[in-house]
């Protein structure tokens, strides 16, 4: 049977008209009582059962889904509000119904008083007497729960219901409202210049940033050059073109583009790997970096991507496999094992290069996340955090430890090449300290003389502000964060020939060879330098892994072997766009002619009280000997500072430049000085005659 359509017309302030059906208000009373914020038992005011983890009720529907969670998202934030309106209006001391059903009573109450206490006028087919029963006794108690609210609204003084939210959750409610609307073009079906043109002939106009969107128009992404951003009123234009029913045209959140993004430009520098991916991915988003990989592959072996859904239920691995299908993609398998339980030696994972992890986050820089929930297959646990605006603490140091685990994990795979971290928060504790936890480890375990781990063969992305991306919240889009950890193998320069094209090896054989005389004599002169203590400053040190002990003509052909790999390269580095410039710099692999200087790194000044002091001539080298970049940072050149002297100057009377300066005296007219004058007379007379 067909479910009935959701009631949801509603007018300009947000009014609900005809409300929604009966499952509408019997999914969201479960999800409401699974997630409500259970208090102490001296301030409990309503008592809603002892039973969580209820099962969903089925809805096959999508809007009825989506409305269901948004009506129990709104009933949690504003849970205080309707357990004292049920208070203060008798309503649950006079009315005796069970505690498993007040959270149906809560849900509706929410709906009833944003319909302004108006009886809902539902045709829908569909009867549940629990439902009819529950609403049938609120509309009888509907002017006592409008004068309640009045008196509330009152006493704290509020023009509405809103101001009584945190501000967090005032302001992500204030953007969600203004959000554009992104969509990627699906390479898979169409490319860019053909949705371009079908949005031509449907009358939208391109403009050249976001700022300029209103009406019909539309403007590409600064970042990801196939992303395409509309208004969010011109969804119902956009259905017209057929371009969204086709799969041509995704809508997706932008956040959920930043990781594919990335994956497909390490993924053009790796040539022709495969891609792993785990964590929170919607089907979209496999089917995104499916397309991306497909979008521009030379070789006749097209890249795979790995999908680990062992965390999902058999319901959701349909509904991720129905959805790759339905996008086009052929290049995906999805694995039933846990990311934690795959076998990192077996011969299916021997081509992976890049590994996309998206663990559990917060969500906190997600204005809209009822919404994100249910695309993108989040987590329905963080209902009660996203309703208050703020995560408590044990379950923030759960995520932050399961971060964790997942990156170190990843790195453990033995042939990738990057692995990229992503989350959608905007706390510190999951994004930059994450990555400075995890090194600090592997610093530690270097420093210690433990074992070399998996860390110590990636840099980290906190010393390039290139391999790192952060996207704030703002009234156009949502937030996320992004860090790319790169392996450095300088072990491996068997593969890394073996990789090269025969032409090329016979071709530049000469030329290696006078790079390595060259590169030879250069490090010569340097160490003579450095032992005879002068002033020149070194340009860049590379220290090998203390693992492999390399000779001079091993440690040459090293350095020459991967100086003509990069020689290779820059001809794909230069068809680079927009995003790579601005999210993944420092991964194009650029010329060494200039030295990476660390920016945090502090300089010690000499003291005051050295006169005489001259800076000596000191490199400063940082992380540890167990695999990690070297990188030289130079003191400026030396300078003689002095010390100030203090000059005691005689005392001398100067003369005054300017005239002491007095009162202006008030000037009287000749008459008023008569009458002052006579009257002062006559005082002194009387003064005299009586004494």
């Amino acid at each position: 049977m067909e479910e009935p359509p959701v009631q949801l017309e509603r007018t300009a302030s947000g009014e609900t008209l005809e409300g929604f059906s009966d499952r509408v208000y019997l999914l969201a009373s479960v999800i409401f009582q699974n997630n409500y914020l259970e208090k102490p038992a001296a301030r409990r005011l309503v008592n809603y059962g002892k039973e969580r983890g209820l099962s969903l009720p089925e809805v096959t529907d999508g809007e009825m889904q989506r409305a269901a969670y948004e009506l129990a998202f709104n009933a949690l934030k504003y849970q205080e509000l309707l357990e004292n309106i049920l208070l203060d209006s008798s309503f649950y001391l006079t009315q005796p119904l069970p505690d498993d059903q007040m959270s149906l009573v809560v849900v509706i109450l929410y709906d009833l008083q944003d319909r302004k206490f108006v009886p809902r006028k539902c045709d829908c087919d569909e009867f549940i007497k629990e439902v009819r029963d529950v609403e049938l006794q609120l509309d009888r108690f509907a002017s006592k729960f409008a004068a309640s609210l009045a008196r509330w609204r009152i006493k704290h003084e509020l023009v509405s219901i809103e101001c009584m939210l945190p501000e967090s959750v005032r302001i992500k409610q204030e953007r969600a409202s203004s959000l554009m609307l992104y969509a990627w073009v699906n390479s898979l079906k169409s490319s860019l210049d053909e949705v371009q043109d079908v949005l031509e002939r449907a009358g939208f106009s391109r403009t050249r940033s976001i700022g300029q969107l209103q009406g019909k128009t539309y403007c590409q992404d600064p970042h990801c050059e196939h992303i395409l951003v509309f208004p969010v009123q011109m969804k119902a234009q956009l259905d017209c073109t057929n371009l969204l029913s086709n799969h041509k045209l995704i809508v997706q959140d932008k956040a959920c583009c930043v990781g594919p993004n990335a994956a497909r430009r390490l993924l053009q520098e790796a040539e022709n790997g495969d891609v792993l991916m785990a964590g929170c991915f919607s089907g979209l988003t496999v089917s995104h970096t499916a397309s991306l990989i497909s979008l521009k592959q030379k070789s006749k072996n097209t890249s795979t991507v790995f999908m680990c859904a062992g965390d999902r239920t058999e319901a959701q691995r349909e509904n991720l496999q129905r959805v790759v299908n339905t996008m086009g993609c052929k290049n995906v398998i999805l694995i039933p094992g846990d990311f934690h339980s795959l076998d990192r030696s077996s011969k299916q994972f021997q081509k992976v290069r890049v590994i996309l992890l998206a663990p559990k986050s917060s969500l906190s820089a997600i204005s809209n996340p009822m919404e994100f929930i249910l695309q993108e297959d989040g987590d329905i646990d963080l209902l009660q955090d996203l309703a208050r605006g703020s995560i408590a603490k044990s379950k923030l140091e759960s995520l932050v430890l399961q971060q964790k685990k997942d990156i170190d994990h990843a790195m453990q795979f033995p042939k990738i090449l990057s692995v990229i971290y992503t989350t959608y928060s905007s706390h510190p504790e999951e994004n930059e300290e994450v990555v400075r936890a995890v090194f600090e480890q592997a610093r530690a375990c270097g420093e210690n003389g433990g074992s070399q781990t998996s860390l110590s063969q990636f840099s980290s992305p906190l010393d390039s502000e290139d391999q790192f991306f952060k996207l704030d919240p703002t009234e156009h889009n949502n937030g996320c964060f992004m860090a790319i950890f790169t392996r450095e193998a300088p072990h491996d320069v068997k593969d890394a020939a073996a990789d090269l094209p025969a032409d090329v090896t016979k071709t530049t054989g000469k030329s290696q060879r006078k790079k390595s005389q060259s590169s030879h004599s250069v490090r010569l002169k340097r160490r003579e330098a450095k032992t005879n203590g002068s002033s020149t400053s070194i340009k860049k040190a590379s220290v090998p892994s203390p693992k492999v002990k390399e000779s001079a003509e091993v440690l040459l052909a090293r350095i020459t072997s991967r100086d003509s790999q990069k020689l290779l390269k820059i001809e794909h580095l230069e068809e680079a766009s927009s995003w790579s410039h601005s999210v993944v710099r420092g991964l194009h692999l650029p010329l060494e002619t200039s030295p990476k200087v660390k920016k945090s790194a502090d300089l010690v000044l000499p003291k005051a009280n050295s006169s005489d002091f001259r800076r000596s001539p000191k490199v400063e080298l940082y992380g540890t000997a167990s695999g990690w970049n070297k990188v030289a940072h130079p003191y400026p050149p030396p300078r003689e500072v002095h010390k100030p002297a203090v000059i005691s100057l005689p005392q001398v009377d100067f003369p005054a430049v300017f005239p002491p300066h007095t009162r202006p005296r008030r000037i009287w007219g000749h008459f008023q000085d008569l009458q002052v004058n006579a009257l002062s007379r006559k005082v002194l007379h009387s003064r005299s005659s009586g004494w």
